[in-house]
């Protein structure tokens, strides 16, 4: 049963203690209260004002399950916090641990800060959670895929366009990373995890695949410099450092450019270009 009272005081509470600095948006000059706008929080959680409005002041339809993911998500709620939320809304909170997709406050108020730099937060199976615009302008929208698709080692065996951003000269070598971090997530999750399910369906699918997986390889790291092939910049030479969220299985992938090397004229380029880059 929803507690209306009880979840209209927490979103309240919840959203007075953000500021826009920790959620990436300007603080502005004619700012009353120190806290985040109604208004604001609702668009970080994708539901119209008078929606989210309607929850504060204790009325409205009952969440569902997506929408309360999504509130937890856009006011950077922890796990404690998020599964109070679901349950104050009468739901059962979902699952933790590797198959979750609700990403740590830390590490979001670190990609928020990041509005300049290519930056994304992936899963241990390579699905895209969020990325910076500038992210999205590097490399598209990796967040619009489904199913398997989500996983950029799944697509690279199954989608010929998820090589087209890589230098042909790297594919080779990245077909060994994928099947080695597919193979590694396998043996840790187990056999009924979804990795296990995906490695069946690459050797179901993927000649390419079975090969390379046949040759047992664990532990082939990718490369620190990144090569990219952008249709709109052309040749890019970026660095990825990653930091771990070890409590979600997270990872946050940040791209930067040598200082006046070519490749960082080019993505101030991309920044001004802005996400209309790719479609």
């Amino acid at each position: 049963m929803i507690d209306r009272p009880g979840l209209a005081e927490f979103l309240r509470r919840c959203r007075e203690a953000l500021r826009p600095e920790d959620v990436g948006l300007p603080r502005g000059r004619r700012r009353r209260t120190g806290g985040l706008r109604r208004e604001e929080a609702a668009s970080l959680c994708h539901m119209s004002t008078d929606y989210y409005a309607r929850l504060e002041r204790a009325r409205g339809p009952r969440p569902s399950e997506q929408m309360l993911a999504s509130i937890a998500q856009g006011l950077h709620l922890s796990l404690d916090e998020r599964d109070h939320l679901f349950r104050l809304a009468g739901q059962t909170p979902p699952v933790r641990g590797a198959d979750s997709t609700h990403i740590g406050p830390g590490l979001l108020r670190i990609l928020d800060r990041l509005h300049d730099t290519p930056a994304e937060i992936v899963t241990e199976l390579g699905e895209t959670l969020r990325q910076t615009p500038l992210g999205i302008a590097l490399t598209g929208d990796q967040t619009r895929y489904s199913g398997p698709a989500r996983s950029i080692g799944y697509r690279w065996f199954t989608d010929p366009a998820a090589r087209e951003l890589y230098r042909p000269d790297d594919h080779a070598h990245l077909s060994r990373v994928f099947a080695s971090g597919l193979r590694a997530v396998a043996a840790l999750r187990g056999p009924g995890s979804r990795a296990a399910h995906y490695a069946d369906l690459l050797l179901a699918h993927s000649e390419e695949f079975r090969r390379v997986w046949n040759e047992h390889e664990v532990g082939v790291r990718p490369d620190t410099v990144k090569h990219f092939i952008h249709p709109e910049v052309g040749a890019l030479e970026l660095t990825c450092q990653t930091l771990v969220d070890p409590d979600h299985a997270h990872l946050l992938l940040v791209y930067t450019a040598t200082p006046g090397s070519a490749s960082r004229e080019k993505l101030r380029l991309l920044s001004a270009v802005g996400a209309q880059a790719l479609p």
